[in-house]
């Protein structure tokens, strides 16, 4: 072969592996489309994906000739759902420590730590999240001997090897009393730790090449982590549940105007939502916590989501640890709420867009996924009814506009011990 030859065919393979994997052009028609963004469901609309993306969405779509049609009729057809603060990826089985890597408690390094190493994109959770409906997830840093648990990850649940969409999205600090545990058993050396790392950051942010002081507490590689953060070009997520704690993150700006910070739990966000609402500060917060179970979660309500959202806060569901594919659920009791007396919830439209337009935004990649705009990612699901009704089932789903497999260890044991006849079940164990 010619070297003229040999480089266009390297040209043309290059080519290749620079395009979607497998990416597919369908329209799916005739459902009720869900566009994920705090609007109206349209009926008997189509979805055109073309090259991973969406490209069109509505009653009259003209659909190309050789597209794939899928006929959604009789069912919904919305966005993936996109769960914020969760470990996808980084458990196969909680309770076996050696494929457990959401924390580090162990490790000489905090806020250096980057979990998009860790992702295993094979792992049984996010197969069973993605036959759930779930397309896109942050994963974050969970458990170290410091306040800082490292940078997370934005990733997709896609069938394939690639799935680190964004490495070292965010950094993840715990303050409240898992962080005063952590930094010696009080707030006022949580704070005292925090404002020190980023005052430490600051400095070497300012001379970068400098000498650093003899009186430093954070090893270089973690310092030099946090410099992203203080700048601005890193998003700062903190752990928070009490009022008074949700109060002092927000005057963290005082003393570091760059900060990108985002609050996650927010049990008691409610009674501050004024201050939330004034400072602009996304949240993520936990559904539906209603107990005190700890003195941080005294105010602990149900409608502590829809009070914020009533608030003016900017606020979406987050801190998935069990089951992401809940996050409906979770959405449809919210729902449920606005018909109990004196209870505050979300409308039908306002709580899927907390599991989907909204994560994606507070993410900062509202213009890259969760919501059927076109532009968007090709994440498609197609449900067999309402998808925030516990009796509703995923049908099918699309990643960047690729057909995803549904099996998983939970539907082969399914399936294999489905059966009217007891005497053909197959042996669990042979003893």
């Amino acid at each position: 072969m010619s070297a003229r030859k040999l480089s266009a065919v390297l040209a043309t393979l290059l080519a290749c592996t620079a395009a979607p994997a497998l990416a597919q052009s369908v329209a799916i028609t005739g459902g009720k489309v869900v566009i994920g963004d705090g609007s109206d469901p349209i009926d008997g609309a189509t979805v055109l994906v073309e090259g991973g993306k969406v490209t069109a969405v509505g009653r009259d779509v003209a659909i190309p000739a050789g597209v794939r049609r899928v006929d959604a009729s009789g069912k919904w057809v919305t966005p993936g759902l996109v769960v914020a603060i969760t470990d996808l990826g980084l458990i196969d089985v909680g309770a076996v420590d050696e494929s457990n890597d959401s924390g580090a408690g162990k490790s000489p390094f905090s806020a250096a730590l980057d979990i998009s190493y860790a992702i295993n994109p094979d792992a049984q959770p996010i197969k069973i999240s993605r036959a759930g409906g779930v397309t896109r997830a942050a994963v974050a840093p969970l458990g170290t001997d410091s306040i800082f648990g490292g940078q997370g990850a934005v990733i997709d649940l896609g069938a394939d090897p690639d799935a680190v969409t964004v490495p070292r999205a965010f950094q993840y600090v715990e303050l409240g009393e898992t962080g005063a545990d952590r930094a010696g058993g009080s707030r006022v050396s949580t704070w005292t730790e925090l404002y020190n790392a980023l005052g430490e950051a600051r400095e070497i942010a300012a001379n970068p090449n400098g000498a650093r002081r003899d009186d430093v507490m954070l090893g270089r590689r973690d310092a030099q982590a946090l410099v992203p953060v203080v700048t601005g070009k890193q998003p700062l997520y903190v752990h928070v549940e009490r009022a008074a704690d949700i109060r002092m993150v927000l005057k963290l700006k005082q003393e570091f105007p760059a900060l990108r910070l985002v609050i996650v739990g927010a049990t008691e966000g409610w009674m501050v939502a004024g201050d939330l609402a004034k400072s602009g500060v996304p949240v993520l917060a936990t559904p539906l916590n209603d107990l005190p179970a700890s003195f941080e979660q005294l105010g602990a309500t149900q409608s502590n989501v829809g009070r914020m959202k009533a608030g003016g806060v900017k606020v979406s569901l987050g801190a998935f640890f069990d089951q992401p594919r809940y996050a409906p659920q979770y959405a449809g009791n919210l729902v449920g709420l606005t018909k109990v007396p004196g209870a505050s919830g979300l409308t039908w439209n306002q709580a899927f867009a907390a599991i989907s337009s909204g994560p994606a935004e507070i993410l900062g990649m509202g213009d890259r996924f969760g919501s059927l705009r076109p532009g968007r990612a090709g994440d498609v699901v197609i449900w067999d009814g309402d998808p925030l009704e516990v009796t509703s089932g995923v049908v099918s789903v699309y990643i960047d506009g690729t057909e995803q497999p549904l099996d998983n260890h939970q539907t082969r044991l399914r399936d294999r011990y489905n059966t009217d006849n007891p005497g053909t079940l197959p042996r669990g164990y042979d003893w």
